[in-house]
């Protein structure tokens, strides 16, 4: 496929349900996990789940950061001129080690210190072995899950979408109904969950892997020229879609202790629920910026910013239906979410609509403000992207949750994502207009 030629539209479109596939099964793993073990478990389960958030944030940032880094650099060489494969496969294989480095890293600290991870993210009394319980089989694959970000990232800027859909689909099959066998059938409670969940993401990588046996393959490990310098550029490219998940758990940590302590645990069973479907609306919101990244990186290398432009308003577009449709959803029909995810007592049913539907009102901007990390990225402003996501990661949003609940009580920390949002989209749009304005029309 040739980023450079091809008719936008079907290009962009045919990207788009790769890259939404992969991520609506991506966000089912954790859907899955919650709801099983908020069935079996009940509110305590869900609470438990919501403890374990920050920890896939993590892992999932940090492949994300190689990623989307190395891919970004990847696509914008390639876009130059073909003569670049070699130097782009520099940052492909800078990318990589990197990966390595950080999995070495983040599968030391869950090995030996989950207990005090679990506590720090919000796990207290009946939660902590709960919680403990759900990472034990993590524990054996933790790599797994961050190279799937590496090679999902890769995969698409290298012209074989399906395949990093194809994967994480069969992966995430094999999760929901591993989840049902081992959680139930095997009567493993949460243990199972991690266990569905650990056994569908080294399928997934597994098979993402035959990428370097076909015939669509340009990626190659060649020795790249100073290595610090490629790890450096890749940080500093990745970094806003890297925050981006680290942020949520770092929200999650947040809003964890805040409604401990104003509003108690029911509350903190339905935050949970919202967690999975927050989670779900920005998968929503990477598949459009994934779809997206690598043609426009492409054409910015080769300055064809008409083609930009077009990639853009397609983008756009979907952002806008995707934000009415799950604010739509969250207004009209909240409890539908507590009954998927957890069997739920009489006052959960009571504070859930209230909840959900406050909570539920930043869905209308997410999309956009997630979607524009991806566009500032490709146009090589990694300024543009760092401010928006460390201002909507924990900046605006960490002043709002917790000054909210002091000046207007405890209910009133739902409102501390939509009013983020809402700040944070002046921003996105005043750059966005200003950077595409900038660039060429050829």
């Amino acid at each position: 496929m040739n980023f450079l030629t091809e008719k936008i539209r079907p290009m962009y479109f045919k990207y788009l349900f790769a890259a939404f596939g992969s991520a609506l099964i991506t966000s089912i793993y954790g859907i899955v996990d919650m709801a099983m073990v908020g069935q079996y478990h009940g509110p305590e389960g869900t609470a438990a789940m919501a403890v374990i958030a920050p920890v896939w944030n993590i892992i999932y940032s940090l492949g994300l950061l190689m990623g989307i880094g190395g891919s970004v650099l990847f696509g914008t060489l390639r876009g130059q001129s073909e003569k670049n494969a070699k130097r782009s496969n520099e940052y492909f294989t800078a990318a990589v080690i990197g990966a390595a480095v950080l999995s070495v890293i983040i599968w030391i600290g869950v090995i030996f210190f989950d207990k005090e991870l679990l506590i720090l993210f919000g796990a207290k009394e009946q939660l902590l072995p709960l919680a403990r319980s759900y990472v034990l089989p993590v524990k054996f694959v933790m790599p797994s899950f961050l190279f799937t970000q590496l090679m999902s990232a890769f995969l698409r800027n290298d012209g074989n979408p399906g395949l990093a859909t194809k994967a994480v689909l069969i992966g995430g099959i094999f999760n929901v109904f591993g989840d049902y066998f081992f959680v139930f059938t095997l009567d493993m409670g949460i243990m199972g969950a991690g266990l569905a969940t650990a056994s569908g993401a080294v399928l997934s990588l597994l098979i993402m892997l035959t990428h370097f046996c076909g015939k669509k393959n340009t990626l190659q490990l060649v020795r790249p020229a100073n290595l610090l310098s490629k790890l450096k550029s890749i940080t500093v490219t990745g970094f806003a879609t890297f925050f981006i998940d680290v942020a949520m758990g770092i929200l999650t940590i947040l809003f964890n202790r805040q409604i401990l302590k104003y509003l108690g645990t029911d509350a903190l069973s339905v935050y949970g629920i919202i967690i999975n479907i927050s989670t779900f609306v920005q998968c929503c919101a990477y598949s459009i910026g994934q779809a997206s990244q690598p043609i426009i990186s492409a054409n910015f290398g080769a300055n064809q910013g008409n083609r930009i432009r077009e990639t853009l308003k397609y983008a756009l577009y979907t952002a806008a239906a995707f934000s009415i449709f799950w604010t739509a959803v969250s207004l009209a029909v909240p409890n539908l979410y507590v009954h998927i995810f957890m069997s739920p007592t009489e006052n959960i049913l009571k504070i859930a609509p209230v909840i959900i539907r406050s909570y539920g009102i930043s869905f209308l901007l997410l999309p956009l403000n997630i979607f524009s990390t991806y566009y500032f990225q490709a146009l090589l402003k990694p300024s543009a992207s760092f401010i928006v996501s460390v201002s909507r990661g924990t900046i605006i949003s960490g002043i709002f949750i917790y000054l909210l609940p002091v000046l207007a009580g405890g209910e009133a920390i739902w409102l501390a994502m939509p009013l983020t949002e809402l700040i944070v989209t002046v921003y996105v749009a005043v750059r966005m207009r200003k950077y595409t304005k900038q660039l060429g029309a050829e």
